[in-house]
């Protein structure tokens, strides 16, 4: 792949309480990606683990030995074919300390050479899981990545600081999945993506849960805020997209982002002196 260019996976699946289950789901997308010749593979929240509280009740009996074998099986694979893999998983802290709800970056020699944990947990995340801390960044053929997880989407200063270390692709994963039917989620998750991308002038791969009922499928959303493509509603699938950091795409704040950011919120060329503007009473 061209420097400057990423061939990316997204994946989705119904992820479950079973680890085995969930791991031969994944090692099987793995390798489709690796036939697409993708560079990286990419997966919703918790995709290995399960989602405490929804595919299970707590941490309390959990078998984080399984875990751990089934995760190591995945870093061989990744390793043999040479790719690239963001993983949602679990990890776990020392006691009494809860876990992270968090992915892992495995690079194409089967090593974890990140993890993100996710920062801004909702409340009910809040009896289950620690919340993270720290952003990551990785550089990959020449594009700059960054990880994210769902709920993290609501606050926009995170994006701005994606933007200050000029990140131009950002991999956020999901589980939005297992609710009894329609619901908010499906008219502000996705366009909220959106509204992150382009105003940050960033790429976003979108991995979500498959499982019914979802209220939307996993997407990539251009830096314009497009969605470029999506996978079905409530369907198993993999997609390959592949982004560009130099295409050249509609950006009306280019030449007044980084003005805003500083905290000039208007862009007139010279100060107005003049009644007619001071007094706002009169027409």
């Amino acid at each position: 792949m061209a420097r400057d260019k990423l061939k990316i996976a997204t994946c989705q699946f119904a992820v479950s309480s079973s680890i085995k289950r969930n791991a031969g789901r994944i090692c099987n997308y793995i390798e489709q990606a690796k036939k697409a010749r993708a560079d990286i593979v990419h997966f919703s929240e918790c995709a290995l683990s399960g989602y405490v509280g929804t595919d299970f009740g707590s941490y309390e009996r959990f078998d984080w030995g399984l875990l751990k074998a089934e995760t190591e099986k995945i870093l061989v694979l990744a390793g043999k074919l040479k790719i690239w893999v963001v993983l949602g998983s679990s990890h776990r802290l020392t006691e009494p300390n809860k876990p992270y709800n968090c992915l892992y970056l495995i690079s194409d020699k089967g090593r974890v050479v990140d993890r993100y944990d996710k920062r801004f947990c909702t409340s009910g995340d809040l009896h289950h899981y620690s919340a993270g801390s720290r952003f990551v960044y990785f550089d990959l053929n020449g594009v700059r990545c960054s990880l994210l997880i769902c709920f993290d989407l609501r606050f926009p200063e995170i994006y701005r600081e994606l933007y200050k270390n000029k990140v131009q692709c950002v991999f956020q994963s999901f589980y939005n999945a297992r609710q009894s039917g329609p619901s908010v989620h499906t008219d502000i998750m996705r366009q909220t993506m959106q509204c992150r991308a382009a105003t940050n002038k960033m790429w976003v791969s979108m991995s979500n849960c498959s499982a019914y009922y979802s209220p939307y499928p996993s997407c990539v959303i251009q830096p314009d805020g497009k969605i470029a493509r999506q996978l079905k509603f409530h369907r198993a699938g993999i997609m390959t997209n592949t982004i560009d950091a130099n295409i050249s795409i509609y950006d009306p704040m280019e030449q007044f982002r980084d003005m805003a950011i500083k905290g000039r919120l208007d862009n007139g060329l010279k100060k107005i002196n003049d009644p007619r503007s001071k007094d706002v009473k009169i027409i």
